[in-house]
């Protein structure tokens, strides 16, 4: 929906430039008079427009919109009339047209035009020539325009090659001045009481909030001279109570049209003075909206307030004759198509229909044993929403459901309707909902003065609430059935997250980010390590990021919940307690006050009211248990004064199970990982020996997710005093089985280099040994060496290559050629005869060293292979033996855009020699 609010003016010419002209079409009935277009031709003093999609509930937006609209243009008187001739013909528009409606309202001195426009010109509208073209008033549709002839004054439709436009004119009825609302005489003691000086303080408001005028009447009430407050938010002066059935604030009150209540203002003295507020939402001519603030003592409120409401008529009969429907006559039409709608409307003409001052439904659950807070009005708070209270037994018992009761004063029998305790309400009726004799809810009306109803009342109320009981239980199996998909969507999806994951803390955060806030306000996960460890908190979320530090804190320093094992969600009081205790403190102490009740709290938590507020409402705990252990707990909360409803409840506990689950599985997980981690280290060289007069870099990279050892393997360690073992080596494939081979070739080979043997008796006894391991054995390609350092600055090497890549000679003037000749592989023959090769290194000579994952990348049909693994050696020509490794491992990382799929080691051995320039 878009709308728009248009300053005064004449209204735009729908008329289109070019191509047909508009057509008009006047009721027949109406054509003996000239076409009244008043509306047209008056000053136009307000309009306000609104577009609205072609989906269902754009009927009952518009609604909304023309009331607002109207009532804040103090309409009041035909109201009524213009909700339910816009709600048909914006019907015919988005639902049976197909297309969008324009709405436009048009305001003048004699009374208001509306038109509602759609994209469908071709669906002609007939002449009337008598009544029966009109059509039935059961049909579906097409009764827009028969509502229009009989309640409009006027009433037309137009037609342009793009549109459709229905207009209706309602014109105020002639009431003579001072009259509009009037009440009999009174003797003078029957009067309200109020001073002898009445002051209406009158206080305006910018689009901001801030104060913009300060009357001399509001200086003398509240102590503030105008320049002390002008400017500042009226939000710094309020003490703002909660509004009964939703959460409106002082803010949301200025943006509203029109309001009227109670609330108070903090004066100069510190102290707060009641007052019974008047809201009227006002704009410039310039369109600069403001609010204007009318003021009085809250006991001088009848200076202000509103008339009551007279009491609506019972009857089923319409004005020609014809019988309605009961439901329609106290609902209205149309009646609205969700569960808490028609709650709410069900409870604001309860109050209505008894002239009540508050009035409050309550379901019942499935076993009609407890019943379920779920709409009021006119009550101070709305902290019992969607608590629940015992229907026959138990505290707080709902003592009249299942039956008509009046109490003529509360004060009489405390606790009979648990709802009213604290309200200052005195008498109530309440009636049961029966659906073929069965509990379906209660409903009921009070009033802050004692006797107020009677057995009549009762009957009135019984008879409505007869009315309404199958719609509602209708409206509630709706709801349930539309939650239970919501639910098995919520928890599949939910699966499909947690399973998606094995790391602890990305579970835990799943956890928390699933609940809030779709299930609760705010939530914490606690985790036990084991059944000798305490619960830790783990993890808190809030819908408001700001106020997580706050609960954390709070949360760390109060003991944590039991870990119970039984299954379902259990109320936790702590943490409500704790902190209502702490900001009671905390106010005190603001105060300059000590002692007191806060004693029993722990010095340093000290959280914020915000903090407080927040976790003030319900808080419930539910154990997440996997492997028959709990493992932890789910800890779910609300703001101050909400309870869960049971159905989330239940949700929860599906969703908790499920957690319970993936958290056990990632723990197991992250157990196995660094288990299989740490032998995967042990199978690693320890640090790299320092070799005087030689320089030696390797570079390892292990295949596969999680592996930090593979099939391929190096090492380098001492054998004797100036002479040094070296090796590089690659078992038949990779992962955990390869890595077994790689432990044992490589203490093998240090255990009989250290005993004395000479090369290819080292590797003939690991060949044996390979072979022994029976059908766990793998082959193995393998360059074993000894290096000594000389005193004339070269290097001596005597290597073996057991099936392995040659290593690679890079001599100081760019050549390059293998430093070995090719011999069997081990893990294959028993017999090998091997034998050894001496390899001089010059100053400034290097000798490289890899495993076939750096010769055998590949991409697509291309590989590296030992040609091209020797042309990017040829340019390390005077690089340190890390900057050759370095170049290398680049090469074949940029050689292919895949990730590697094989195990890749290299060995760079240099001799130092005069540097490159």
């Amino acid at each position: 929906m878009t709308t728009g609010l248009i300053p005064g003016g004449q209204p735009p010419d729908r008329r289109p430039t070019g191509g047909l002209p508009h057509q008009r079409h006047e009721p027949v009935g109406h054509a003996a008079l000239p076409v009244d277009n008043r509306l047209r031709s008056s000053v136009i003093t307000a309009r306000a427009a609104a577009s609205f999609e072609p989906v269902g509930r754009s009927v009952a937006t518009a609604r909304s919109f023309v009331r607002d609209t109207l009532q804040g243009w103090g309409f009041a008187d035909i109201v009524d009339d213009a909700v339910v001739l816009t709600s048909e013909l914006v019907t015919n528009a988005v639902v049976h047209a197909g297309t969008a409606a324009d709405v436009l309202c048009l305001r003048s001195d004699e009374g208001v035009r509306i038109e509602v426009a759609d994209h469908y010109p071709e669906r002609e509208i007939p002449l009337q020539g008598h009544p029966s073209t009109m059509g039935s008033p059961d049909r579906e549709g097409g009764r827009g325009l028969q509502l229009c002839a009989a309640l409009a004054n006027r009433w037309g439709v137009e037609y342009t090659p793009t549109h459709k436009t229905v207009w209706f004119q309602l014109v105020l009825p002639e009431r003579a001045v001072g009259t509009r609302a009037a009440g009999p005489s009174l003797p003078a003691d029957l009067l309200p009481l109020a001073d002898g000086r009445v002051r209406v303080a009158v206080v305006q408001i910018d689009r901001g909030g801030a104060i913009t005028a300060w009357s001399e009447d509001a200086e003398e009430l509240f102590g503030y001279p105008s320049d002390q407050v002008t400017g500042k938010p009226l939000t710094d002066l309020a003490a703002w109570p909660h509004t009964p059935g939703t959460s409106t604030g002082i803010v949301e009150a200025l943006q509203l049209s029109r309001w009227e209540g109670s609330y108070g203002i903090r004066g100069a003295n510190g102290r707060v003075t009641p007052v019974y507020a008047s809201h009227l939402r006002v704009r410039d001519t310039g369109g600069e909206p403001s609010t204007v603030c009318l003021l009085v003592r809250d006991h001088e409120r009848a200076v202000l307030q509103t008339p009551l409401r007279m009491p609506s008529s019972d009857s089923s009969t319409s004005a020609d004759g014809q019988s309605t429907d009961p439901f329609e006559v106290f609902i209205g039409s149309p009646a609205p198509d969700d569960l808490d709608g028609l709650l709410q409307r069900t409870v604001e003409r309860a109050r209505d229909m008894l002239d009540a001052d508050s009035a409050f439904l309550l379901l019942a659950t499935d076993d009609e044993t407890e019943l379920e807070v779920r709409a009021s009005t006119g009550l101070p708070s709305a902290r019992q929403r969607f608590a629940r209270v015992p229907v026959e037994a138990g505290p707080g018992r709902y003592g009249s459901a299942r039956m008509p009761a009046v109490h003529d004063d509360l004060t009489a029998v405390p606790g009979a309707v648990p709802l009213l305790n604290g309200t200052g309400m005195r008498s109530v009726v309440t009636v049961p909902l029966k659906v073929e004799g069965r509990l379906t809810g209660s409903l009921g009306v009070a009033a802050e003065s004692p006797g107020r109803y009677s057995n009549e009342e009762a009957l009135r109320l019984q008879f409505a609430a007869d009315r309404i009981a199958l719609a509602v239980e209708s409206a509630r199996l709706g709801e349930l059935e539309r939650l239970r998909r919501g639910s098995l969507s919520f928890l599949v999806e939910a699966s499909d997250l947690l399973a998606g994951t094995l790391d602890r803390d990305q579970t835990l955060a799943l956890m928390a980010q699933m609940t809030v806030p779709t299930l609760a306000t705010w939530c914490a996960v606690y985790t036990i390590a084991d059944q000798a460890s305490e619960p830790y908190l783990s993890y808190v979320l809030h819908e408001d990021e700001e106020l997580i530090d706050g609960i954390k804190s709070l949360l760390s320093k109060i003991p944590p919940p039991d870990p119970v094992p039984t299954p379902g969600a259990r109320v936790w009081s702590k943490p409500g307690e704790v902190a209502h205790q702490a900001a009671l403190r905390s106010s005190m102490r603001s105060l300059g006050l000590t002692g007191g009740p806060n004693r029993q709290v722990a010095s340093g938590i000290g959280p914020t009211l915000a903090t407080a507020s927040a976790v003030g409402g319900e808080t419930v705990v539910l154990p997440l248990v996997a492997r028959n252990r709990v493992i932890g707990m789910l800890t779910l909360g609300k703001p101050t004064d909400e309870h869960f409803r049971q159905e989330i409840l239940e949700l929860a506990e599906d969703l908790s199970r499920r957690a319970a689950l993936a958290l056990d599985n990632a723990r197991l997980y992250s157990e196995r990982t660094a288990i299989s981690q740490s032998l995967q280290r042990s199978l690693l060289p320890p640090e790299l020996p320092e070799i005087g007069g030689v320089e030696v870099e390797v570079i390892y990279r292990a295949a596969g997710e999680g592996n930090e050892v593979g099939g391929d393997f190096y090492d380098l360690f001492p054998i004797s005093e100036g002479v040094y073992g070296f090796a590089i080596g690659d078992v038949c494939g990779t992962g955990p089985e390869a890595a077994a081979v790689t432990g044992l070739a490589r203490h093998a080979l240090r255990l009989l280099a250290r005993e004395g043997f000479g090369g290819p008796a080292v590797l003939e006894r690991l060949n044996s040994a390979i072979l022994d391991e029976g059908a766990r054995s793998r082959f193995l390609t393998l360059l074993y060496g000894e290096l000594r350092p000389q005193e004339d600055g070269s290097a001596e090497l005597k290597v073996v290559c057991a099936g392995h890549p040659l290593p690679l000679r890079l001599r100081q003037d760019g050549t390059v050629e293998p430093a070995a000749e090719p011999q069997p592989l081990l893990g294959v023959m028993e017999d090998l005869e091997l034998y050894e090769e001496t390899v001089t290194l010059d100053p400034g000579d290097v000798l490289l060293c890899v495993t076939d994952g750096v010769t055998e990348r590949r991409e697509g049909t291309r590989m590296l292979g030992d040609d091209g693994l020797t042309d990017v050696l040829t340019t390390c020509t005077g690089l340190t033996a890390g900057a050759v490794a370095a170049r290398i491992m680049r090469a074949v990382e940029r050689f292919a855009s895949d990730a590697p799929s094989d195990d890749m080691a290299i060995l760079a051995m240099r001799v130092p020699g005069l540097q490159k320039d």
